[in-house]
């Protein structure tokens, strides 16, 4: 569980809060916990309105992290922390700020925090976050959600970190209407979510040993990624957000979760997602995995192909045992602060101490 803080400490924060807030995606969803934590103001910026150019110029601005987009976003965080009297900034995934935004920032004593579930230090090696490293000592407070990743932001020079952990949102994942049963999961061994590392591979492995495997996420993603024959088979659908999301993981007998290897994860995303809304889940075992919920009794665990492949024949047809692991696992992650709130409210409380501590200096 998250460490309780004094309300009144959280009280005293102005927000403002910075992140890609398209409906029905991580921002926005934290955006939905910031308002309901008690909290002395919460003000909003979509950074996605100021992406500025698409297209080989978009792409490009995005790599570099330069061009009139860029300057336009820092001036509106400035002009919207002092249009909100913002004490703390909270920046989820701001690829565009620039030092000298910071350290005005910090210089006018506003709190400011970072807060990004990708890894900028990662084998993945995804593009644009060249600015963004310039900017890791300019944050007072980071949040990381790996172990891993710690010693490389110390390494860039953070001021101070916090662990946490990606997280579901309640107002979206949550359980279905009681007397659900098999009767109402047309979906069997589902995947929902991209093809990353070999997940393709490994899937395709599933079906051709005759496990009835069911995905769902972008098409062009997982046609790339399926040999032909294979995708006609197992596509479902294409990318599924908030309620077809939701839905189709109680529609889903057993439903999939792996780490992602190439952002050198420990946990799976969807496992607080899945357990939340009452799915059965079954995930590449891991140590953080084994940490979160406990093995055959909250959720199931594989460590290979041949792993999985018995797992999967050991619960398929056995509903009686995935409904009891299911019931485990979804009180587990609604009992040990799994949910937005609890992850927002330790980040923020961190923040709170940081603010009371730079108010009481002469």
């Amino acid at each position: 569980m998250a460490e309780p803080f004094p309300e009144e400490l959280l009280e005293r924060l102005r927000v403002l809060y910075v992140s890609n807030l398209v409906p029905d995606y991580y921002g926005e969803y934290r955006l939905r916990a910031l308002r309901r934590l008690p909290l002395g103001h919460v003000a909003a910026l979509d950074w996605s309105e100021y992406a500025g150019l698409s297209g080989i110029g978009g792409k490009l601005q995005f790599r570099l992290q330069a061009g009139p987009g860029v300057e336009r976003l820092n001036r509106a965080v400035l002009q919207a922390v002092e249009r909100e009297q913002a004490n703390v900034l909270l920046c989820d995934k701001v690829l565009s700020l620039r030092p000298a935004t910071l350290r005005k920032l910090r210089q006018s004593g506003v709190v400011t925090v970072d807060f990004v579930i990708d890894n900028p230090f990662g084998p993945r090696r995804d593009p644009g976050w060249r600015l963004y490293r310039r900017t890791i000592p300019e944050f007072d407070l980071t949040g990381v959600q790996r172990d891993v990743s710690l010693g490389d932001y110390q390494r860039a020079g953070a001021r101070e970190t916090v662990r946490i952990r990606t997280s579901y949102e309640p107002s979206v994942h949550y359980l279905p209407d009681s007397g659900w049963s098999d009767a109402g999961r047309g979906r069997n061994v589902s995947f929902i979510g991209t093809p990353y590392d070999d997940r393709g591979g490994f899937l395709t492995r599933l079906w051709c040993a005759g496990v009835p495997v069911d995905i769902s996420g972008s098409r062009p993603h997982w046609q790339a990624a399926l040999p032909a024959d294979a995708f006609a088979a197992v596509f479902r659908v294409g990318e599924l957000k908030g309620a077809a999301y939701r839905e189709a993981i109680w529609r889903s007998r057993i439903n999939l979760a792996f780490v992602t290897h190439g952002n050198r994860d420990q946990v799976a995303h969807k496992a607080f997602e899945i357990t939340a809304c009452g799915g059965f889940l079954l995930a590449e075992r891991t140590p953080e995995h084994l940490a979160c919920f406990r093995e055959d009794e909250d959720a199931v665990f594989f460590s290979d192909f041949e792993e999985c492949r018995a797992k999967i024949d050991r619960y398929l047809n056995d509903e009686p045992a995935r409904v009891r692991i299911a019931a485990a696992g979804q009180r587990r992650a609604h009992s040990s602060g799994y949910d937005n709130d609890s992850v927002l409210r330790r980040l923020l409380g961190r923040a709170a101490e940081l603010l009371a501590s730079r108010d009481a200096k002469p």
